[in-house]
């Protein structure tokens, strides 16, 4: 009856045909980004002449939504939606890109390449917040549209895992000159390294990591609204995420997707556990640690921690090892940053710089950054995410606020090792769930609020 009430209480305004599209582009990028990569590998092998438009599909919806919201700011007068910190900043940091371009050119390709890789996440942010703050209502469509993507990738983590060869994504084009359809543990057949429906083992698992914390925080806080209808479902994403994350073996996702458990349960049943429990918490995790130590004296042990914990094995015939690659990677960063205060322009860094005439790979996103944009470039991007997680921290009230805020600091610590957001679909995914925590309310909380306005 209460619901029935509430309904007759608050009007609500159907879309317009240009709010529904505007809404459309965004849902239609936040659920498909989880595809993009099987989608634009078989397509692209289907009509080659068209790869580079198939691969812009969201850079170029994000460029159409973007006109239409500023029309619909316009036409609402709610440019004051734009007037937050972290836009100002964004501003600040999508200027400077800019700025920096015909300073440091790189070659039109990329130049164009390295500014959809640095900002498009952020343009994300921007339109999807904006939408959640002129429509409150719509922030369910987005929760769900994320968990819809999290059931297929997850979905399709097992079939890799249990049911399908490794190999089976090089029946629509998968293979060296496209995306390899798995990998191994440096060189190790024993150890295969599965991508789901994400370009890579590294991005599945950072992709977990985000889809777990997310789970966690909802199942401690949001426990009068579990939805007890999907419990099939979310049995699916539970197990296929930690199936994901596990055989990813991303070290880096691994510790990073723990320390995003940690946050939320200290922040949600911390200060309710008595001092017996967190002595026994303690307590186990070093009698765990123990036996780990122990098991790895025995053969199989050893052949386990060698492999996967230290990504080290003579007899794989791996010439460099994985942690050689990260240590040279970062002290060659580290240089490159304290000769360049300017950097080395944009496109300059991963993948956009394979299509110039300088290849650079740099193994960690801070200093990605720093060589794109010079050390002015990193204290935006430093102060654009801590502004964005210390918002999501203040809103930590709020299930999904408290799980991207968990997420986000796991990504920070995976972007130590790596560049974790020049993957598109882990910079959108997370960006986007940031925007939507940060802009949107709670239904029920905005039914409240209306309620109390009403009796007034």
């Amino acid at each position: 009856m209460a619901m029935k009430a509430s309904k007759t209480l608050i009007p609500v305004t159907p879309l317009s045909w240009l709010e529904k599209t505007y809404v459309g582009i965004l849902l239609a990028i936040f659920g498909g980004i989880v595809l993009h990569a099987p989608l634009t590998v078989g397509l692209g092998v289907l009509f080659p002449s068209f790869d580079l438009i198939i691969k812009s599909w969201k850079e170029i919806l994000m460029g159409i939504a973007s006109v239409i919201a500023l029309i619909l700011l316009y036409h609402k007068q709610r440019f004051e939606v734009l007037k937050h910190p972290v836009m100002y900043v964004i501003a600040g940091y999508a200027l400077l890109h800019l700025l920096l371009l015909p300073v440091l050119w790189q070659g039109a390709t990329a130049s164009i390449a390295g500014l959809f890789i640095d900002l498009r996440y952020l343009l994300f942010f921007v339109l999807v917040y904006t939408a959640v703050a002129l429509y409150p209502r719509l922030r369910p469509a987005f929760i769900y549209t994320f968990f819809a993507g999290a059931f297929a990738v997850a979905a399709f983590s097992m079939l890799q895992v249990f049911v399908l060869p490794h190999d089976v994504l090089k029946c629509i084009g998968y293979g060296n000159e496209t995306i390899v359809p798995y990998l191994t543990v440096d060189q190790n057949p024993e150890f295969v390294r599965i991508n789901s429906t994400l370009r890579g083992p590294n991005p599945l698992g950072a992709y977990a990591g985000i889809v777990l914390a997310l789970l966690f925080a909802f199942w401690l806080r949001a426990k009068q609204t579990k939805p007890m209808n999907y419990k099939w479902a979310f049995s699916v994403i539970v197990i296929g995420s930690f199936v994901g994350l596990w055989v990813s073996y991303s070290r880096s996702a691994l510790v990073a997707a723990i320390t995003a458990f940690g946050i939320v349960a200290l922040a949600t049943i911390g200060r309710q556990l008595p001092r017996k429990v967190w002595i026994g918490v303690i307590v186990a995790i070093f009698a765990l640690g123990g036996a780990f130590a122990f098991g790895a004296t025995t053969p199989q042990g050893s052949n386990f921690v060698s492999n996967v914990i230290l990504h080290e094995n003579a007899a794989t015939g791996s010439a460099i090892s994985s942690n050689d690659g990260h240590v040279e990677s970062l002290r060659d960063g580290v240089a490159r940053m304290l000769r360049q205060p300017l950097g080395g322009g944009v496109g300059s860094t991963g993948s956009a710089s394979l299509r110039g005439d300088s290849p650079l790979i740099i193994e960690n996103q801070f200093l990605f950054i720093s060589h794109e944009t010079g050390w002015l470039g990193l204290i935006l991007f430093a102060t654009l995410t801590f502004l964005v997680l210390r918002g999501l921290w203040r809103n930590r009230a709020d299930w999904l606020a408290l799980g991207v805020f968990a997420g986000g600091i796991a990504m920070v610590l995976i972007g130590l090792l790596l560049p974790v957001w020049v993957d598109d679909t882990v910079s959108i995914i997370w960006w986007g769930l940031a925007a939507v925590a940060l802009a949107g309310t709670p239904v029920s909380e905005t039914v409240k609020q209306m309620k109390k306005g009403r009796s007034r």
